[in-house]
């Protein structure tokens, strides 16, 4: 009762229960690969509540500390107030441990969550038109969480993590003119200062958060202006979502989905040993621990400085070292390449038109093709991360394994995006509705130019009349400023016309597409006109339409009249 009472004296000022219908009434597909980014944002929710948690006992500092606590190795050992916080937060702080782990494997699953949610928008084409600027955000928030990921990996000052600041401050000052002005400018003088943690600290827990929260709204609320996108299916068009409503069904499987990250997030930091430092021991510039790995999300910008050649050349009298071009440029082209992706997409194909329908990555041979490309090559920087560990494993010399890596690294990406290339043609114009259907013939087919739709797809050139082609196909042509369809088997005698009029021909094409998946599209002078009808065609004709108006008024009517009954009347409804 008290608490209605408050509703109705909140909705009475402030007239909210509009917005929170309508709100509540908005459709959200059911696909499972949308899900993808709420594990990323329920991964950060997590990160900020265990983040608050581990504030409250470690000391941003570099200062000397005497460690005493339960670690005996360490115990009476002298050490940065950094690490000596964090070694008795996991050793005497009740669930210190507990919460430390969960918030980094947090921060590992928060990274993956938005990559592979930026991969799945990547193959299907959600960013088009209207999505360019979600696209945008996106790349933007990966990037925060990378540097946010690799400060908080850093902050604990042990070991591992200042080997890995050492690396990282080597890249940046391997920039000509700024590199030095810029470290300088980051740590508060040479590395290792004493302002490196508390500058690392402040920009961990404060900044790159508080930017990545506006990010989140941001992107959020573009969602809900610009409504979701979905997969092709009977019933979703251009112009609708079909789905789930926000509450209460799709409200609750989002909040199961938000328990169940928790759990397996606590159960991975109860259960799962990660980031021991006490093991590696305080750093010292002196020192480095050999194997050496970093966190998978950077272990890319690793692997490609031990695979790089020490080249080192003069540009104006600079030098320029060699981690300038793994760390510095292949970082960059990587980020810019993303940034710029729709545009150059978009001024390739030639498509500026609005899309609320998604892309079976099939339908796109090309991107395809580029996707496996990228993903293939930072797959084989990743690996070369753990060059010692591998030539350990398998017992070979460490730089037979590295020159191994290095011919890979250059052949295995075009390979792969190749065969995804061939793969994508092969089904977009066979009859297999999955990979294990391929047959030779689709795939000695893929490799032959290809006509029609399939021409205009993959190599952005301009459908060409075949009228006289025979076989199954999917005929489109224009009728003054509008297009239309059908589906013709010459074999079979069958010609099945649409019922649908638009605007352009891509329109048509995927309307076509999307009733008959599989069939070529040609372009056609369309169909002679039909012959005039006579005059007793004409009549019939005219009776009907005017029949059919007339049931339909009648039925307008009935419809009125029942609400009306149901409402209590004629009158006005009582407030």
């Amino acid at each position: 009762m008290i608490m209605d009472r408050l509703a109705r004296a909140f909705d009475d000022r402030l007239r909210l229960s509009p917005l929170t219908r309508r709100a509540l009434a908005k459709v959200f597909p059911d696909h499972w690969s949308f899900m993808l980014g709420e594990i990323a944002l329920y991964s950060f929710v997590a990160l900020i509540l265990t983040g608050v948690y581990l504030t409250l006992f470690f000391d941003p500092s570099s200062a000397d500390r005497v460690y005493h606590g339960s670690y005996e190795p360490l115990d009476g050992s002298t050490t940065s107030a950094a690490y000596a916080s964090t070694v008795r937060l996991s050793w005497d702080v009740r669930a210190g441990l507990l919460i430390r782990q969960t918030h980094h494997w947090a921060a590992l699953i928060f990274v993956a969550a938005i990559l592979v949610h930026l991969i799945r928008i990547f193959f299907t084409g959600a960013f088009r038109k209207p999505r360019e600027l979600n696209w945008l955000v996106g790349i933007t928030m990966l990037t925060l969480a990378l540097a946010n990921g690799f400060t908080g990996y850093s902050m604990p000052d042990d070991l591992l993590s200042g080997l890995g600041l050492r690396i990282i401050v080597s890249v940046v000052e391997s920039i000509p003119l700024v590199g030095s002005w810029l470290v300088a400018l980051g740590l508060g003088g040479e590395f290792p200062s004493e302002e490196m943690i508390p500058r690392m600290f402040v920009t961990h827990v404060l900044l790159v958060p508080a930017v990545l929260v506006a990010l989140v709204s941001v992107h959020l609320a573009m969602i809900v202006r610009q409504k979701h996108s979905q997969f092709p299916a009977p019933g979703r068009t251009e112009h609708n979502v079909v789905g789930s409503r926000l509450y209460p069904s799709y409200t609750l499987r989002s909040l199961a989905l938000f328990l169940w990250i928790l759990a397996v997030l606590f159960g991975l930091g109860g259960l799962v040993q990660i980031n021991p430092v006490w093991l590696y021991g305080p750093f010292a510039p002196a020192q480095s621990t050999s194997p050496a790995q970093p966190d998978w999300y950077v272990a890319w910008g690793d692997g490609a400085l031990r695979l790089f050649p020490p080249w080192e050349i003069h540009i104006g009298g600079h030098l320029v070292p060699a981690p300038f071009f793994p760390g510095v440029v292949l970082g960059g082209v990587t980020f810019l390449a993303l940034y710029a992706w729709p545009f150059l997409e978009r001024w390739c194909t030639g498509d500026r038109s609005p899309h609320q329908l998604l892309d079976r990555p099939r339908d796109h041979p090309v991107r395809m093709g580029v996707g496996v490309t990228a993903l293939t090559f930072f797959g084989v920087l990743v690996v070369a991360a753990g060059d010692d560990i591998l030539a350990r494993l398998l017992r070979v010399p460490v730089y037979d394994l590295l020159n191994l890596l290095r011919v890979l690294v250059l052949v295995l990406p075009l390979l792969a995006g190749a065969l995804a290339f061939l793969l994508a043609r092969a089904l977009r114009r066979g009859d297999a509705a999955r990979l294990g259907e391929l047959t030779r013939a689709d795939l000695r087919a893929a490799r032959r130019p290809a006509g029609g739709a399939d021409t205009r797809a993959e190599q952005d050139e301009p459908e060409v009349p075949a009228p006289d082609r025979a076989g199954e196909r999917i005929e489109l042509w224009s009728e003054g400023d509008v297009w239309r369809w059908r589906y013709r088997d010459e074999a079979a005698s069958v010609a099945i016309l649409s019922n649908r009029v638009v605007l352009t021909e891509q329109e048509a094409a995927e309307s076509a597409r999307l009733a008959y998946p599989g069939v070529d599209h040609v372009t056609v002078p369309g169909p002679p006109p039909s012959p005039p009808p006579g005059r007793v065609r004409t009549m019939v004709r005219r009776w009907g339409n005017a029949a059919l108006g007339a049931s339909l008024l009648l039925a307008a009517i009935r419809q009125r009249r029942s609400r009306r009954r149901d409402d209590g009347g004629d009158g006005p409804r009582p407030r």
